[in-house]
């Protein structure tokens, strides 16, 4: 079985590139991404301090309030190993902000969100695997591939708070 080696997260200019969509958050733009696509804010396991990534919505569950997002540069990812160290975070979808706790999901669980993305959005994951150079020809093989080196993340809202 190979293994799916994930490119590097950018770093320098191209990191920065990779940046600009936050700003739209912070300038009160953030409806201008859709609900395609939220602003995370999470805890530096080693700062402290907050930090943002703007990420794919691959699915929201409206019934139980849940949002479901891929690490696209897999376990390596920042905000990935950050949320795995705390896991109480805030999200911004459009407009509407909330307090979510990140779960990862299992193996498992990750294909079965990946297979409903695939059929949604079948061009948008065609894109996302040659960006990260991870074969994907539509059958669930390659989906299992994905969701191994992938991890999905859920973002349960917190119903409790106001």
């Amino acid at each position: 079985m190979t293994t799916i080696q994930l490119p590097q997260p950018p770093r320098g200019f191209k990191a920065k590139l990779w940046r600009i969509p936050i700003w739209f958050y912070r300038m009160g733009l953030g409806g201008l991404l859709g609900k395609r696509f939220l602003l995370l804010t999470h805890i530096g396991r080693k700062s402290g301090q907050p930090r943002q990534a703007v990420i794919e919505v691959v699915k929201k569950d409206s019934q139980n309030d849940i949002y479901y997002s891929v690490s696209g540069f897999g376990e390596k990812a920042q905000w990935f190993q950050n949320i795995l160290h705390t896991p109480q975070v805030d999200i911004q979808v459009g407009g509407q902000k909330m307090s979510v706790h990140a779960e990862r999901l299992s193996i498992n669980d990750g294909e079965k969100i990946l297979s409903a993305y695939a059929e949604q959005h079948p061009i948008a994951l065609r894109e996302l695997s040659k960006m990260l150079k991870i074969p994907y020809d539509g059958n669930p093989e390659s989906i299992s591939k994905m969701a191994k080196a992938m991890p999905v993340v859920a973002f349960h809202v917190n119903k409790n708070l106001p």
